[in-house]
């Protein structure tokens, strides 16, 4: 990976103080490959890892910015040099942490957690409890209000010390279901004002949002607030009628989608014990069993116990205490009074005994907002803020995929941006549409984390030269269908599922994909063929089952099958074990099987379309076959000028001149050799200011055509072949 010596400053912003962020200047964030907020590695005297920001205007290239802390960790002073390389950061799994002993008998784990939540730590890295206040997830109010009641002023200045990770090489962020403890393993309780220890199950919870404030969950909530109200209220209705007044409930859908803070709203009157599955999930069997016996006997004479993220404490895989655990919910449940309520973003990953007549016998599906909830979300948002000429329209239709926590970080970011820019001028803050476009450009929905996204930016379909025909086949196969679904629905037929890109290699077919994304505000789950494939049984149909979920929890969107040939070959013809006909026979049920595809569009690309499984082509999968053929003069033209608009050309570079002498270069072949170009001026002079037509003539002895005039002919011929 690449990386970069800088000298290291102290940052002395009060925004940072503390929080493990590393300013940048945006010209070194780009020679790395980062955006704002991805994970850094940084090399002095030892390794550690923080998360990358970038620097205010006026910070020189070469310098980096960190706070005390962060020199602390990498072993510097200021002024010294500092290696700072893109690092790959993963979601840990448990994080133990040693402090003061007044820290350690004071905070508990889930307070400890919201504390660190989004910051990235190596093993004997110093934190402190500072929020980070950046990203998808965060919760800085909760956790400020917390540690300032049961740990007083000094929180702020409060250190720990990373004791152990899990998983245990490279460094990790702290996530929402991150479990983090202190050194020992032990899960600390909480002491209240009065002196009284208070159990993680009974400690306070977030604070709760008005049920009228549940935008895009009001049908949810009503549901589970009936359900409470005949089986706690009203029980001898049920008996009546020879029902049981039993409640179990299990709430799932996407993280952050608001599952818990649902459930928190209605449950608000009642009495209600909250046990935090990570956190008691990551403790030894015996404090995991006595952790659920004082949740089920707090509620003994009358309430609801509320499990989130239950998945962590009762896995598909249990252990033995597993059984006891759910014998003592199961138990609960028989005594008069009693409810019992859960929450899990993986529903597949939970123990299957939960779903049990006898535990959750019901289920409420949270899914993504859609883009009227989404303006909702926002205009809840920002309604106690000053803001300017606001147009959430726009801000709605660019966040698909975007959770109530997704906003809620969106908002965030903006705000920050707002309040700089107040100071600096010195007027008071107002939160202007620039501000929320800006915010765009770093806040990544939870929806699609960990899987592989696509650089879409501003680009559009208009922005692709030439290509008529290519671009008008694929706005009637993928944005009719989500622009104009009623048109359908009057003509009575149902859009198509999916799309093949073929053509050369070089010649744009991944560029359409993110101009078509970009222009139909479509969230984009890419994913290359082979990266599916896997030896054991099961696993390669278990990855597209859950790509087409993850897909189908942010629609509209698109799923993009890159080099599909390898996923998808002739079934029968391969020495893989049948992995690869697996495969197939996983992508065949996805597209045209018993479960719609409902604002889903499936687009695979490929430089060998008669290597394809020819079930895949048949209508209703990849129905509609586009070929994207190499540019002729014409699009080469528009491809120079596009290509050229960031590069300062000298007079006597004749672009029309040069697209009509570059017969057999692809499109990627064009954009090289204006790069190439670029570094010939550099080679003549350093300081050169312009490209000249010297330096493309010399561009053009390294930059040679790649296309290869078989393959393109072969092409050609399967294209007219299809159409005739």
């Amino acid at each position: 990976m690449p990386e970069l010596a800088l000298t290291a400053r102290l940052n002395n912003s009060a925004a940072d103080t503390r929080r493990g962020v590393v300013r940048l200047h945006p010209e070194v964030l780009t020679a790395l490959g980062l955006r704002e907020w991805d994970g850094i590695s940084l090399v002095g005297s030892r390794r550690t890892a923080a998360v990358a920001g970038i620097a205010p205007a006026g910070t020189p290239t070469g310098t980096a910015l960190l706070d005390d802390v962060t020199l602390s960790n990498a072993g510097i002073k200021e002024d010294a040099s500092v290696v700072i390389a893109p690092a790959t950061v993963f979601g840990a799994k448990r994080v133990s942490v040693s402090g003061s002993a007044l820290a350690t008998h004071s905070i508990s784990a889930a307070t400890l957690r919201q504390a660190l939540l989004g910051k990235v730590v190596t093993v004997g890295d110093t934190v402190s409890l500072l929020p980070r206040d950046l990203g998808p997830g965060t919760s800085t109010a909760a956790a400020t209000q917390a540690l300032s009641r049961t740990f007083g002023v000094a929180w702020t200045s409060e250190l720990l010390t990373v004791t152990a990770l899990d998983p245990s090489t490279g460094p990790v962020s702290v996530q929402p279901n991150t479990a983090v403890v202190w050194g020992s393993g032990e899960i600390r309780t909480a002491v209240g004002a009065s002196g009284t220890s208070i159990t993680p199950a009974s400690a306070p919870a977030m604070p709760t949002v008005a049920v009228e404030d549940l935008v895009g969950a009001q049908v949810q909530a009503a549901k589970l607030t009936e359900w409470l109200g005949l089986a706690l209220d009203e029980p001898e209705l049920l008996r009546t009628l020879r029902a049981s007044p039993h409640l179990g409930v299990l709430i799932t859908g996407p993280a952050g989608v608001g599952k818990a803070t649902l459930a928190r709203s209605v449950l608000a009157a009642r009495n209600v014990v909250e046990l935090d599955g990570p956190t008691v999930g990551a403790t030894d069997i015996g404090s995991r069993l006595r952790e659920v016996s004082e949740g089920v006997a707090a509620v003994a004479t009358g309430g609801v116990l509320l499990i989130t993220d239950i998945d962590a404490l009762l896995p598909n895989e249990p252990e033995p205490v597993a059984t006891l655990i759910l014998d003592q919910i199961r138990a609960a449940l028989r005594t008069p009074g009693v409810a019992f309520v859960a929450t899990t973003a993986h529903p597949d990953a939970v123990d299957e005994r939960l779903r049990g007549p006898d535990l959750c016998d019901r289920e409420l599906a949270l899914s993504l907002p859609d883009g009227s909830v989404r303006k909702a979300l926002l205009e809840l948002l920002l309604r106690k803020v000053p803001t300017g000429e606001l147009k959430l329209d726009e801000i709605a239709s660019r966040t698909p995929g975007f959770v109530i926590a997704d906003l809620t970080a969106l908002c965030r970011e903006a705000a920050l941006r707002a309040a700089s820019r107040a100071s600096k001028a010195h007027e008071e803050p107002v939160l202007e549409q620039a501000d929320l476009l800006g915010a765009l450009e770093v806040i990544r929905p939870l929806s699609r984390s960990g899987t592989e996204e696509l650089a879409i930016g501003s680009l559009t379909l208009d922005d692709v030269g030439d290509m008529v025909e290519t671009k008008q086949a694929l706005t009637e196969a993928v944005l009719w269908p989500l622009r104009h679904p009623d048109s359908f629905a009057r003509l009575g037929v149902d859009p198509p599922r999916g799309v093949l890109l073929y053509g050369p290699p070089g010649c744009g077919k991944t560029f359409l994909v993110r101009a078509l994304a970009s222009s139909g505000q479509l969230s984009v789950h890419a994913v290359k063929g082979a990266e599916l494939m896997d030896k054991w049984v099961g696993a390669s149909e278990k990855a597209v089952r859950e790509l087409f979920q993850r897909a189908r929890d942010s629609a509209p969107s698109l799923v993009f099958l890159d080099e599909v040939d390898a996923l998808a070959p002739r079934r029968g013809q391969s020495s893989d074990s049948g992995v690869g006909d697996r495969v197939v026979a996983a992508l065949l049920t996805e597209l045209d099987g018993i479960e719609p595809l409902r604002d889903v569009v499936v687009l695979g690309a490929t430089n060998r379309p008669e290597l394809i499984d020819p079930a895949l082509l048949r209508p209703g999968r990849l129905e509609r076959l586009v070929f994207v053929p190499p540019p002729n003069a014409e699009a080469r033209r528009d491809i120079l000028r596009t290509t050229g608009r960031s590069v300062p050309l000298a007079d006597d570079v004749d672009l029309d001149a040069l697209a009509d002498d570059l017969d057999g270069y692809s499109a990627a072949d064009c954009a090289a050799l204006l790069r190439e170009s670029a570094l010939a001026a550099m080679r003549r002079s350093i300081d050169a200011a312009d490209v000249t037509a010297a330096d493309v003539a010399a561009a053009r002895k390294a930059v040679r055509p790649s296309l290869d005039p078989v393959q393109v002919a072969a092409l050609a011929t399967y294209a007219e072949n299809r159409s005739g």
